[in-house]
């Protein structure tokens, strides 16, 4: 790994900053409003829109972590928390011994359904009514191929 870095030039710094800068202040102010809104973290947030949009309320622990980008610890300690709140469950998997679901409470689903509305007004607030259609289409177009581009790249 002695190569010489491709350093970034002015045009790709100056995008990636914006892009990090955005990026951080709108996750900032999402994570404040949910949390302000209804006492959830935005860890509790991720993990219940996560479970009850794409798991139908209920997924393997290792499939949630992977889903949101976590590691394995910072996923245990999350489920940890929030079980004592009562928003999870941690069930053995009957198939795997070594495995287990992540299943979302009726607490956790009342507490994702009272905080969504909210959270999606902030999201539509501070992201999508800046963006016209066509910006807004751009943006996903963008996003999908960075994210397919990091799948065929190496951790």
């Amino acid at each position: 790994m002695n190569a010489t870095p491709r350093w970034l030039n002015p045009d790709e710094k100056a995008a990636w900053d914006s892009f990090i800068r955005m990026q951080e202040t709108l996750i900032g102010r999402l994570s404040r409003r949910v949390q302000a809104d209804s006492g959830m973290s935005a860890s509790d947030f991720i993990v219940l829109a996560n479970l009850t949009e794409t798991g139908g309320g209920r997924m393997r622990f290792l499939d949630l972590a992977k889903l949101v980008e976590w590691e394995k610890s910072r996923m245990s300690h999350q489920v940890t928390r929030m079980a004592k709140r009562g928003l999870v469950t941690r069930e053995e998997c009957p198939d795997d011994g070594r495995g287990a679901f992540i299943v979302a409470t009726p607490a956790g689903y009342k507490a994702i359904e009272e905080a969504a509305p909210k959270n999606v007004e902030h999201v539509r607030r501070l992201l999508i009514d800046a963006l016209t259609p066509e910006e807004l289409s751009t943006l996903g177009q963008i996003s999908k191929r960075v994210l397919e581009h990091m799948e065929e790249q190496p951790e």
